[in-house]
């Protein structure tokens, strides 16, 4: 049997990879990667340096690892609805195998491409640990709070271990020219150091590290944001990297209250995913409606100043430079500065949303769109809209230290402990001591924290409570 294998960008992997499994256990084989324009055009490619940076050194890995097993990786340029017919028939293949989309515009490419395409088209399940729309309420709707669906994928879902990589392939010779990859150079993008490495290997030694060093630390380590106590496996899930898998049954080989917690934060995933699954529209518009009938400010220079890490606010100005340098921004930072964003600053979590999209590396749209509705209050199972989280005293409970704002504002390195997360608090003379000039090199605050509190709960109860 001859078999097209199309990649992605969700499954840049050969290990627990069905598709290629299947594929290499029934005859020859083709694997396929397109380089679409609405991606790769330069102009495209720009909107998104961090993500393109870390998609180019997967494609590069993967690239390695078929033609060590014996299948170089075929690159094409153009549309896919038009590319993998037209391979199909030049090929002569008799199936075209691939791993289930599971966001809104990869299943309706799916679905295209099934109708395009004059051979079967075989769909295989990865990017998530259940297959989603399988879980339901006892009145057969799907589930809107999280507990509840964690308590059921756990009755529902039984582990099995991931498939080793196949040893050997057997390649389909053919004449199609393969495009080589483009370099960040060709697509116009600077590179970044800072980034983490995409690839499997590098994802492998990621998971092996936390698994051995960070695990068993984790419930307690998450929070807090002067240290590196996340995963940092989340863009390697988002690129299929690593599959769902085999991160869990490694986390589940652990006996531990860290293991347990990381285990429930791969539910939230899940969650994530099957909440978007049934309602695609999320990606367009706040789950709660009226949220989307609020005053809210559409000023520009708030805007700047948030996304550039100039408010004032030493721990969400950490947060903005985190993600503008790093393409990554921890978790705890994540929704300080959501809230701030939605809630003192009154900014429509869109905006908010789309920047984070354009930056992060892990940009994963279900997770990104549920955390930023998650803050705003107007998502499934959200913080309610009349909790506002105070920026200050979280920092201080998360970054006690201040190690976290120092690592990003080098310019508050040397104040006190005391004053590094409420520097327009310090007396002038710990200010000149350590040369901060407030307005010069460190702005004051954009709003004061109370006060906007105060307008924004007067306007959100206005709109929430008429609904």
């Amino acid at each position: 049997m001859r078999t097209l294998v199309w990649f992605r960008d969700k499954d840049l992997r050969v290990s627990d990879h069905l598709p290629l499994t299947v594929a290499s256990r029934r005859g020859e084989l083709v694997p396929l990667f397109v380089l679409e324009p609405h991606v790769f055009a330069p102009e495209r490619a720009q909107m998104l340096p961090h993500h393109m940076q870390f998609l180019l050194e997967a494609l590069a890995s993967l690239s390695q690892n078929l033609e060590q097993r014996g299948a170089p990786l075929l690159v094409v340029s153009g549309r896919s609805s038009e590319r993998v017919p037209e391979l199909a028939r030049r090929l002569r293949v008799d199936r075209v195998v691939a791993q289930r989309s599971v966001e809104p515009g990869g299943r309706e490419r799916d679905d295209r491409m099934a109708t395009a395409l004059a051979v079967p088209f075989e769909l295989y399940g990865g990017e998530t640990l259940h297959t989603l729309g399988s879980l339901r309420t006892g009145a057969g709707r799907p589930y809107e709070v999280f507990t509840p669906f964690a308590r059921a994928f756990r009755a529902k879902w039984r582990s099995s271990p991931p498939l080793a990589a196949p040893s050997r392939l057997v390649a389909l010779q053919h004449d199609v020219p393969s495009t080589p990859l483009p370099s960040l150079r060709e697509l116009g993008i600077a590179g970044n150091e800072r980034l983490i490495q995409g690839g499997e290997r590098a994802g492998k030694a990621r998971l092996r590290a936390f698994v051995q060093e960070g695990i068993e630390h984790y419930a307690e380590a998450r929070d807090c944001l002067g240290e590196e106590g996340t995963s940092r496996l989340s863009a390697d899930l988002k690129f299929g990297t690593l599959s769902v898998r085999t991160v869990a049954s490694l986390a589940l080989a652990e006996s531990s209250v860290g293991a347990e917690r990381f285990m429930t934060e791969l539910l939230w995933r899940e969650f994530t995913h099957a909440t978007l699954h049934e309602h695609p529209e999320l990606l367009e518009q706040a789950f709660r409606p009226e949220y989307e009938r609020g005053a809210w400010d559409t000023s520009e220079g708030h805007f700047a100043a948030w996304s550039e890490g100039r408010t004032g606010v030493p721990i969400v100005d950490a947060a903005a430079r985190q993600l503008l340098l790093e393409g990554f921004v921890h978790n705890r930072a994540r929704m300080l500065a959501a809230s701030f964003l939605t809630k003192h600053l009154r900014q429509h979590y869109r905006r908010g949303e789309q920047h984070y999209l354009r930056y992060l590396v892990d940009g994963d749209a279900a997770q990104n769109n549920f955390g930023w509705q998650w803050s705003a209050g107007c998502g499934v199972g959200a913080q309610p809209y009349f909790r506002v989280m105070n920026p200050v005293t979280q920092a201080e409970k998360f970054d006690s230290a201040g190690r976290y704002v120092r690592r990003y504002l080098p310019e508050l390195a040397q104040l006190p402990d005391e004053y590094v997360q409420r520097p327009w608090e310090a007396p002038s003379a710990v200010l000149e001591g350590v040369g901060v000039r407030l307005g010069v090199d460190y702005p004051n605050p954009i709003v004061d924290l109370a006060t906007a509190r105060i307008e924004y709960l007067r306007l959100a109860h206005g709109v929430f409570r008429k609904s």
